[in-house]
């Protein structure tokens, strides 16, 4: 089922989510239609307060991608109760990015490129690993929703200026996109 995409202004992007057990009511559903809404939606990522849930929970798709990196091809994953351990802060790339919680709105976002992550597998298996490149990006992007930050809170100054108004559109519902969403109006 498709769900709809919590946007900007909603307060619960701005709260801090909780790890969930395996015993988490309706837990495989609820990644099935986190998948589809976010296939639905355009979307490489998407994290539960998106939706609504104030848990650890985000999926990525990097298929998307595969024509220009191949190695992405097939790339669908859920992370469960996801935590970045480590930054490596030794290279560091600015990058534009958006959100389908901020529609409309891209901007340049400095982010380590390498990062340290704990989760769990969709069989609550636990992993720990570094991951690099464009993946890290967006694991930093979508674990940042479940630590309540969104990328806005990531920009330059002078560029949250520049989008001070955009934001407030959004905050009044007054914008455009393609997939179903949830005001805060």
């Amino acid at each position: 089922m498709i769900l709809p995409i919590y946007t900007y202004g909603m307060p619960v992007l701005r709260k801090e989510s909780v790890d969930i057990t395996p015993d988490y009511p309706g837990l495989e559903q609820l990644i099935a239609d986190m998948f589809e809404t976010m296939y639905h939606s355009d979307g490489v990522g998407l994290a539960a307060p998106q939706i609504g849930k104030s848990i650890r929970l985000v999926v990525i798709t990097l298929d998307v991608l595969k024509d220009d990196y191949p190695e992405y091809e097939g790339f669908n994953k859920c992370y469960i109760n996801p935590h970045i351990i480590e930054y490596d802060d030794t290279e560091t790339e600015s990058m534009d990015e958006g959100c389908l919680s901020l529609p409309g709105i891209h901007e340049p976002v400095r982010r380590p490129t390498r990062i340290r992550v704990q989760y769990m597998d969709e069989q609550f298996n636990p992993h720990d690993e570094w991951v690099d490149g464009y993946l890290a990006r967006v694991m930093q992007h979508e674990f940042d929703h479940l630590d309540a930050h969104l990328f806005v809170d990531r920009i330059t100054p002078l560029r949250k200026q520049m989008v001070r108004n955009k934001l407030g559109q959004l905050l009044k519902g007054k914008f455009r996109c393609a997939y179903k969403v949830k005001c805060p109006k």
